[in-house]
């Protein structure tokens, strides 16, 4: 019982960090209609922004902070110069943010060098919880509730404010939103701003435990499209479900059966495809 519990939890550490990855793809999807093959970089670049800073104060507050404002600028830049000309072109959208996603690689590699590294804990988050039998760290604990606030804090937005009744309009019937004063514009590349940050505070969240490294956005990208095609694109419930299902899967699958987690991990989205192709709460 004890190694079940420790791995449920250390399964909720991991889809805590897949949410925050999803939630801002399948947000950008959802509004925008884009497949952000980049979306992996603004992960990188999260966890290399706020190194750079705590390196300088040692305050992963603070370093949380400056990396969400600024990926999250990036992603603004990035949308409203390159992707708005290519609208309604999935396939050159497609290809715009491969070709942004190997700069951003590059670029962080001329930057801060190819070395590995962690960001430090913060001291009021280290040891661990003792409870009987079971001892898990409190920061991965922190993570799991920052991950459940964050997606409070989106259904909030997204159900009970203004800005997601626009949203939910922009997401309906972009032409009827943009009809009713919407600037559908503008609201596009905000929402792919926050898909950027939320990318960006994954990365910050997970740099004590996963770190940071050359090519790290190639191997959390296909983690992310698993949590979303399975949750269905453009649901934030969907990017939820998705995220508890393959973060305890590929946990479990890599704890029980190491070599065969791919397959564990896969498997579970291949037959969601056959018997609902829109994903779980995806819409057709």
């Amino acid at each position: 019982m004890t190694y079940f519990i420790t791995q449920s939890l250390n399964g909720l550490f991991s889809a805590a960090l897949l949410f925050l990855i999803a939630s801002g793809l399948t947000l950008t999807f959802g509004v925008m209609r884009i497949v952000n093959i980049a979306h992996g970089s603004f992960y990188m670049l999260g966890v290399y922004v706020a190194y750079s800073v705590i390196t300088r104060t040692g305050s992963l507050l603070l370093a949380t902070a400056v990396a969400v404002v600024v990926v999250g600028a990036v992603g603004f830049v990035m949308q409203r110069l390159f992707l708005r000309r290519f609208a309604s072109q999935p396939l050159a959208q497609m290809m715009m943010t491969m070709g942004c996603a190997l700069f951003f690689r590059d670029a962080a590699l001329m930057i801060w060098g190819g070395d590995p590294f962690t960001l430090a804990y913060p001291a009021a988050l280290r040891g661990s919880l003792e409870a009987g039998e079971i001892v898990f760290p409190w920061y991965r604990l922190f993570v799991i509730a920052v991950a459940a606030l964050v997606g409070v804090g989106l259904w909030i937005l997204n159900d009970h404010t203004l800005v997601g009744a626009r949203l939910r309009a922009t997401v309906d019937d972009p032409e009827m939103a943009a009809a009713t004063g919407i600037n559908v514009a503008l609201l596009s590349g905000c929402v792919f701003a926050a898909g950027a940050g939320l990318a960006a505070l994954g990365g910050v969240m997970g740099g004590p435990i996963i770190g940071g490294y050359a090519g790290m956005d190639v191997d959390l990208l296909p983690l992310a499209f698993v949590v979303v095609i399975v949750g269905g694109m453009g649901s934030l419930k969907g990017a939820l479900v998705g995220a508890v299902a393959v973060g305890m899967i590929d946990n479990f699958g890599k704890a029980l059966v190491p070599e065969l987690s791919y397959f564990t991990l896969f498997a579970p989205m291949v037959i969601v495809l056959a018997i609902k192709p829109t994903g779980l709460y995806g819409r057709a």
